[in-house]
């Protein structure tokens, strides 16, 4: 290491320029530009043959360095050649440049072996894998951006635009340029080793992780205007998500409608059947199946159309004019789907602000694991994939529930997984009808789920996310008329909650595991 070493923040001028790429978009015209303004040339292996043909002229790496390449290509730049002349301070190792022959390097135009790419492919070999990874392209491209007071490093086709704006406009390259360009190829070089570690360590919970983010948008604010916000992307996640949806019209997404989207994908992902999800604040406000698209909605706008104002609707079929023509009576924020009527989009046309995103087959469960944020830390866990059966449902009543009800408790498991705890709701013929969301204690959460189930109470089925401590609930609730309740079980008061039901000759099942969520 150098000692209080100044780093030149001058513009510097481009005189040699390295170019070693995979991805060869773009390279041709900006190697012609490079040559046509006297800037030497020195490449490697498949980008060396491309220039040559297109006759630009360079020199050969081996020719550069007075060594061949070697083992397979395997062996090119990881030269003393190379990188003191990427590494070398022009202030103060001129003379160890002339005592050695090292020729100093201005430029460094690298991309990467495709290594996330051929891990994307699920006929992969772990051999297939190591070949692709690169192994001179990073200590190059780590070289010239540590580098930044003397060399310009370009990482992605992108960057060519810059350069030869500002080479045509100063001759030179400025500090400011070569630094923004030094970050983006470090994010580049540690996105690299990030995925080759968690490629390689296959450990779900490893003891150290590394977790790539590519910046998606820019937000306006976060959760409230006084706090800041932009969306990131997992840069490994290609699910149908709602950052990877395509925006057809309407303003752009804020912090808020991101997490409202999420939260109705995530619900509605949980159907195969035609669905529709409707969500405020997160939480679930109406869900229902149907025969088609549009009875969904009716059916799940009806479910609570009061606190439908606003909302988020979701639907994983085609959102037809019919739907569109009813939307268009009520104020919504976004309407999501896989395809959408012609007819559809032009009622929603006249909507300027309102947000149309399209989203590919959301007909499958979510992947990858749910991340949490704390202060100094993160928790990670399994997304809750979980799926009930009938022949995991344990009656524990006198009275048996019918197969009617036994399918609405299925239905109702499905969506009380995305109802923020304490959660109670009801369900009638495969749609939610009440829905009491984050109460602190779970008699109150049963107190509003009733209140919002009103009259359609009856019949109906109650699912809880966790065990009832206490009788109180099942007193509370007999005089409702109610069908049936499926909850957890697990408490020590079980058998006192089960007398209640048997009193009350309301059939009840217990699922044996809960489904919180905070």
């Amino acid at each position: 290491m150098i000692d209080n070493y100044v780093i030149n923040e001058n513009p510097i001028t481009i005189k040699r320029a390295l170019i070693s790429v995979f991805d060869k978009n773009g390279i041709e015209e900006f190697a012609k530009f490079l040559s046509e303004k006297n800037i030497e040339i020195v490449s490697t292996g498949g980008t060396s043959a491309l220039l040559k043909k297109a006759q630009i002229p360079i020199v050969e790496i081996n020719d550069f360095t007075n060594f061949p390449e070697i083992m397979g290509g395997r062996v090119k730049t990881i030269n003393p050649l190379v990188e003191g002349g990427i590494l070398a301070l022009r202030d103060q190792h001129e003379s160890d440049m002339m005592m050695n022959n090292i020729n100093q390097i201005d430029l460094v135009v690298c991309n990467l072996y495709p290594f996330t790419t051929v891990i994307k492919n699920k006929d992969h070999t772990l051999s297939d894998a190591l070949e692709n990874i690169d192994i001179g392209g990073p200590t190059m491209i780590r070289s010239a951006a540590k580098n930044v007071g003397w060399v310009v490093v370009a990482t992605h086709p992108n960057d060519y635009a810059l350069i030869i704006q500002e080479l045509n406009k100063e001759g030179e390259i400025s500090y400011n340029t070569r630094i923004s360009l030094a970050k983006k190829a470090f994010a580049t070089t540690a996105s690299y080793e990030t995925a080759i570690s968690n490629y390689i360590t296959k450990d779900e919970y490893p003891s150290q992780m590394g977790l790539t983010l590519k910046k998606h948008s820019k937000l306006r604010y976060g959760e409230n205007p006084h706090q800041s916000a932009s969306a990131y992307q997992i840069s490994e996640n290609n699910s149908n998500n709602i950052l990877n949806a395509k925006q057809l019209q309407g303003k752009k997404l804020s912090y808020n409608n991101i997490m409202d989207g999420d939260a109705a994908l995530s619900c509605l992902k949980e159907f195969t059947e035609t669905a529709c999800v409707i969500v405020k604040h997160a939480n679930p406000c109406g869900v229902s199946t149907g025969e088609s698209s549009l009875e969904a909605f009716n059916r799940a706008f009806a479910a609570d159309s009061v606190s439908a104002f606003g909302g988020i609707i979701a639907m994983n079929s085609k959102c037809t004019n019919e739907i569109a023509k009813e939307l268009d009576k009520i104020f919504v924020e976004i309407v999501i789907a896989p395809s959408f009527d012609s007819e559809a989009l032009d009622i929603f046309a006249k909507k300027k602000n309102l947000r149309i995103m399209q989203i590919g087959d959301i007909k499958s469960m979510p992947i990858g694991h749910d991340i949490r944020n704390l202060e100094g830390g993160l928790l990670i866990q399994e997304i809750n994939r979980d799926r009930l059966t009938i022949n995991e449902l344990n009656i524990v009543t006198k009275k048996s529930p019918t197969n009617e009800q036994l399918q609405s408790m299925l239905f109702g498991w499905r969506v009380l997984k995305h109802v923020k705890s304490n959660a109670i709701i009801t369900i009638k013929d495969k749609t939610t009808v009440g829905i009491g969301a984050g109460q602190v204690s779970r008699i109150d959460a049963v107190e509003i789920a009733l209140i919002k189930s009103g009259r359609n109470i009856k019949n109906s089925i109650l699912c809880s996310d966790a065990f009832f401590p206490f009788r109180d609930s099942i007193d509370r609730v007999s005089k409702s008329e109610l069908g049936a309740i499926i909850q957890p079980g697990g408490s020590i008061k079980d058998l006192e909650v089960i007398n209640a039901c048997n009193e009350y000759e309301i059939p009840m099942v217990f699922t044996g595991r809960r489904c919180f969520k905070h």
